[in-house]
């Protein structure tokens, strides 16, 4: 089971913690497995590329952990474009979870 945790604040995405494996699939072959993280580490490509923001990044070692957390100082226009990418991110994360929820869920903290 993949686990998303979306860590808000006042309504904001300060950062979220992905972990797990989907198993719904071969290895190689995990289709909710490779959707969770192509639009997981997208975002993260374009919130860096978009923003020019440099996220805390920490990468569990055999696969399946990704934490990343929005640095606290970012101007206002930076955070409003960062905050749209990374909400995106959770529309596109919902959306898996809609079709396969025996693989993956999503809460906020």
């Amino acid at each position: 089971m993949i686990k998303v945790l979306i860590d808000r604040n006042d309504n904001e995405v300060t950062g979220f913690e992905i972990s797990g494996h989907a198993e719904s699939g071969p290895y190689g072959h995990d289709l909710v497995c490779a959707a969770v993280s192509a639009v997981s580490f997208g975002a993260v490509n374009a919130v860096m590329e978009l923003c020019g923001v440099e996220p805390a990044i920490d990468q569990g070692g055999e696969g399946g952990f990704l934490r990343v957390m929005l640095p606290d100082n970012l101007e206002a226009e930076t955070k409003r474009k960062a905050q749209l990418l990374i909400e995106g991110m959770l529309v596109s994360l919902q959306t898996i979870e809609r079709d396969y929820n025996q693989y993956i869920t999503i809460s906020e903290r």
